[in-house]
């Protein structure tokens, strides 16, 4: 192997990545921390054996899996950037997790079962979605449990995953996991799906809950015979304090049939919810309805038990010939601990309005480059340095002075939309149509689809900078601050098109939204945070300024952390708008009705403060309240809650500095019954003028 690439104290570069130090070794792979120097980030590059060279298809497959399991993309998968093979060495080369893995927790002590809670909850969905993908991951284990500084887990390690519906898989081998934590049917070499996940997901907990694994073995062999012939365990002799309710729900976690299972992650982390909380058990769904209780063995033995372990024995010493040995049991029956070891045309031009198509590109789009003033026409109103707003109505953008008068309609598509946003040129209007984005040239009455990430199952979060030269962008709750390069950008379909555009990655939490500072240093992000086994939704102030070398420095989160606010914290945690003028203070709502109107607050980071603002003094409930370019006036709708669900919307413009001060307001007249959904959200963007 040339010099460049391996030495002897081990590789100096693997292609272009500079190898810094090794993070750990195990049966299936050596994996080093590693440095790109493009991307300027550092990265973890798990290298396989070059064994595996010897069968001629093992290439094909390897490159062939390894793509399809790189384009999974959630927000608790650990991402692979890159795959590839260098001088006959096969790589994956993934994002570098520097808080650890489950196993390197688990060394230190049992977490609590409300922790065992939290780290279920947030991986179970990354798992059914790769099973909705058709992968299975085959070896989850606490060493492929991996978190970020925040303590927020990820699976990893998908790199030696099988395709369902395949023959064959990157090894050849007949088996692939490791034995404290394998499937009945897997340890057989039969045919498994994700339920196969779930035992191993089952076989997890317990081991958290309890310090020990469920089966014991001397050698991986014999432990992978007693996941095929012994009962299942009862957890309570391992961990007496537990609720009596959690020996139930491992025998429904790890049931030797696939059928009398948890038929997905997120049923069994439900399950393990309702156990954590109320001290109950939630059975399986395809069990509901059954006279049959689950017994502690699982399920009956077979007739010949001895038939179970000559089938696994022939299996697994069959599977052991060559690879499986060597490779896929690693060197001692338990997880390792070794820290950290990370996984995973034709422009839309059309006279307005036009209607997405189904896969855009962009040729021709207006030109992004801010000019120096929006200049008003004669005798416009200004207020609050803005003399348009535009809004969302009836899944259309509309437009009007600051006023109301002039109200004018610029698309007729009714699709639905989203983050409305001027660009700084004050003549486009930017905005999200599903998962694509949409431009508007307002004077030149045309509409350009920008790119679409048709991939991603979230895309929340879109905002351009205030100077137009950055976008702050979320794909499947990952936040990517990235140039504003129309160029690149409408070429951009996934996450890693934009990684590839340069800039920033920021995945310590699940981002649902974001907004700029004034001067582009800061960004205030709404994240889902996890309290007490809950969701809620969280704003965090991030200092960005040092992003590009990896630094996020946290200064401030709220509200649960703050305050209080009605709705929100009685049991409906969700933000449904927040807006921010850049400096220190915010509007936000919580949710009380019509899907995102409820009380309206807001909040001063600099002294801490938190006020309910009840303009109407009705109460309840205000939405989508948008400060005005200035930062003096703001935006905001209104329902009179005493009037009911159907009550109407109606739409104020404020200056803020006179809330507190009582009085009266004049609401802003549009025509009669012009929402006609209750539930419309209209997300208003001010057009700033100097």
């Amino acid at each position: 192997m040339d010099e460049t690439i391996k030495s002897s104290k081990g590789p100096r570069k693997v292609d272009r990545y500079e190898i810094k130090s090794e993070l750990g070794r195990g049966g299936m792979a050596t994996v080093y921390l590693g440095y790109d120097a493009r991307f300027e980030r550092e990265v973890a590059v798990k290298v396989l054996p070059a064994e595996f060279l010897h069968d001629p298809q093992f290439s094909v497959r390897f490159h062939r899996e390894a793509k399809i399991i790189a384009t999974l993309e959630h927000p608790a998968i650990v991402p692979v950037y890159d795959v590839g093979e260098t001088d006959g060495v096969p790589y994956f080369v993934m994002r570098y997790m520097d808080g650890g893995s489950l196993a390197d927790l688990l060394a230190e002590g049992e977490p609590d079962m409300k922790e065992v809670a939290r780290i279920i909850n947030a991986i179970a969905p990354a798992l059914d979605e790769a099973h909705r993908r058709g992968i299975i991951h085959r070896d989850l284990k606490p060493a492929n449990i991996l978190f970020d500084r925040g303590k927020q887990p990820y699976l990893s390690d998908f790199g030696i995953a099988k395709m369902s519906d395949s023959q064959t898989n990157v090894t050849g081998s007949a088996i692939i996991g490791t034995p404290a934590y394998m499937s009945p049917e897997q340890a057989q070499g039969r045919k498994v799906d994700g339920r196969s996940d779930v035992y191993a997901l089952g076989a997890i907990v317990y081991r958290m809950l309890t310090g020990a694994r469920p089966f014991e073995g001397d050698t991986p062999m014999s432990m992978a015979i007693k996941h095929i012939t012994d009962p299942t365990p009862d957890i309570l002799k391992d961990n007496a304090d537990l609720p009596v309710a959690a020996s139930n729900f491992i025998y429904h976690a790890m049931a030797k049939e696939p059928d009398e299972r948890f038929q997905t992650a997120a049923e069994l982390a439900e399950a393990l919810n309702a156990l954590a909380y109320d001290g109950k058990v939630v059975q399986p769904k395809t069990l509901l309805g059954r006279t049959r209780i689950a017994k502690k063995s699982g399920i009956a033995a077979p007739k010949s038990k001895m038939g179970w372990i000559v089938a696994g024995v022939l299996v697994i010493a069959l599977g052991g010939m060559g690879l499986l040995s060597k490779f896929i049991f690693p060197p001692s029956a338990g997880e390792q601990t070794s820290t950290p070891i990370t996984g995973g045309g034709a422009a839309s031009t059309a006279t307005k309005p036009a209607p997405p198509p189904a896969s855009p590109a962009v040729e021709a789009t207006p030109s992004l480059i801010p000019s120096p003033t929006v200049e008003p026409t004669p005798d416009a109103l200004i207020l609050g340095g803005a003399d348009k707003i535009a809004f969302l109505g009836n899944n259309n953008v509309w437009m009007m002075n600051v006023d109301g008068t002039e109200l004018e309609q610029l698309t007729t598509d009714g699709a639905q939309k989203s983050k409305l946003q001027w660009l700084p040129d004050g003549n486009t209007l930017i905005y999200v149509v599903g998962k694509c984005i949409q431009m508007m040239d307002v004077k030149a009455d045309r509409v350009d689809v920008v790119t679409c990430f048709e991939q991603a199952d979230y895309f929340e979060a879109f905002q351009v900078s205030p100077s137009g030269e950055q976008i702050a962008v979320s794909v499947n709750r990952e936040l990517f601050i990235v140039p504003f390069d129309l160029e690149k950008f409408k070429t951009a379909r996934t996450r890693n098109d934009l990684g590839e555009m340069g800039g920033c990655f920021y995945i310590d939490t699940a981002i649902k939204d974001v907004r700029w500072s004034n001067d582009e240093q800061i960004l205030s992000v709404v994240f889902l945070d996890v309290v007490d086994g809950h969701q809620i939704d969280t704003i965090r102030i991030v200092d960005i300024s040092d992003c590009e070398k990896g630094v996020f420095d946290r200064l401030d989160e709220f509200p649960a952390q703050r305050f209080t606010m009605s709705s929100y914290n009685s049991g409906a945690p969700t933000i449904p708008s927040f807006d921010w003028d850049g400096g220190d203070l915010y509007l936000m709502n919580t949710n009380k009705r019509n899907d995102g109107f409820g009380y309206w607050y807001s909040y001063n980071a600099r002294t801490h403060k938190a006020v309910q603002l009840d303009p109407m003094q009705a109460t309840c409930c205000y939405r989508d309240a948008h400060w005005s370019p200035d930062g003096s006036y703001f935006m905001v709708a209104f329902q009179d809650i005493a009037l009911g669900a159907n009550a109407p919307i109606e739409l104020y413009y404020l200056r803020y500095g006179t809330l507190e001060a009582g009085g009266t307001y004049t609401q802003i007249e549009m025509p009669e019954g012009f929402f006609t959904n209750r539930k419309e959200s209209p997300q208003f963007a001010l057009r700033p003028v100097q």
